[in-house]
């Protein structure tokens, strides 16, 4: 059976947080087609044996005119059932008026505080119908790949992830905060890190490790998403903003602490592996889209004790 999963979302991390859904479908049916908006997806899941072909979709998709369109998109795949992870009703009539057989979708019209998580969870529950749909799975990486990176880091030293870039400037704790965290950790420890910053945040970048007073770091900025997934698997803790990097490391069964300041808890909600930071004097189900929250408001000391308590 030819089965077709469609995540109607750009960001990498929001589709990673699906990947436990797609992998119990796949179980099911064999491996899975995703259709997705996020153009950098295909390389997080290459080495998934669950994901048949993953197919990056950048039109058919805003105006409910290109319904029709969108239905021949989806004829041109012959697809027996497709599972759509969203309330959309152009992506709902545009399956139903294709040959596909099978069209299960998030009930419509309830947009409104979506929860990622549990939406995702009922819906599979419902759509296969099983009764405990776990929301954490295993992510999948060659292991030659992981070795590569051992090879050139000295595995005594305690690797870890800072993820210092994220897709928006109010989720990021900023450079100083990161660079005296890491110079605090080399005073007291020993360690290595894997800055994590993308290709916009070679700023960013620079600045952290132009403020580390040791030179036991590597930057990932200039390197492509099938290159940095290494290095982020092969750490021993994530530490930094709500980012995609920390949803690799929680699949790949990495304690990872995030630091929440404007990202909604459900982002976090399906991992054991997610310790979560966030000023003291707010509550985490406040913390939301347009918080704003004063990075400074988490501090050095509180993610250093942090990383201590969660290190063994």
């Amino acid at each position: 059976m030819k089965t077709c999963i469609y995540l109607s979302y750009k960001g990498l991390g929001a589709n990673l947080l699906h990947l436990a859904y797609c992998h119990e479908i796949a179980q099911k049916y064999g491996p899975v087609t995703i259709i997705t908006l996020c153009n950098n997806l295909e390389a997080a899941l290459k080495d998934d044996p669950l994901i048949d072909k993953i197919i990056f979709i950048n039109k058919y998709h805003k105006r409910f005119i290109d319904i029709l369109r969108l239905r021949n998109f989806f004829n041109s795949f012959n697809f027996d059932q497709i599972f759509i992870f969203y309330p959309s009703v152009r992506i709902y009539l545009a399956s139903v008026l294709s040959n596909i057989k099978k069209v299960f979708c998030y009930p419509l019209f309830k947009k409104n505080k979506l929860h990622l998580v549990d939406a995702a969870k009922k819906f599979t529950e419902k759509s296969l119908g099983i009764t405990d749909c776990s929301t954490e799975t295993n992510y999948f990486i060659k292991e030659n790949k992981i070795q590569n990176i051992k090879k050139n880091i000295d595995t005594k030293k305690f690797t870890i992830v800072i993820g210092a870039g994220s897709s928006g400037p109010t989720t990021k704790w900023g450079a100083k905060n990161y660079s005296n965290l890491i110079n605090k950790l080399n005073n007291n420890g020993d360690y290595y890190f894997f800055i994590l910053c993308g290709p916009k945040d070679k700023d960013l970048s620079n600045e952290i490790t132009n403020n580390i007073k040791s030179n036991n770091y590597v930057s990932l900025y200039d390197k492509k998403i099938e290159e940095v997934i290494p290095f982020l698997c092969s750490a021993n803790m994530y530490v930094g903003n709500d980012s995609f990097g920390s949803h690799i490391t929680v699949q790949s069964g990495i304690k990872s602490l995030v630091i929440l300041l404007d990202s909604p808890k459900a982002y976090t909600d399906y991992s054991k592996n997610y310790q979560r930071i966030f000023p003291e004097n707010i509550k985490i189900e406040n913390i939301t889209h347009g918080s704003n929250l004063n990075p400074n408001d988490v501090s050095v000391e509180k993610v250093y004790q942090e990383i201590l308590n969660n290190k063994f």
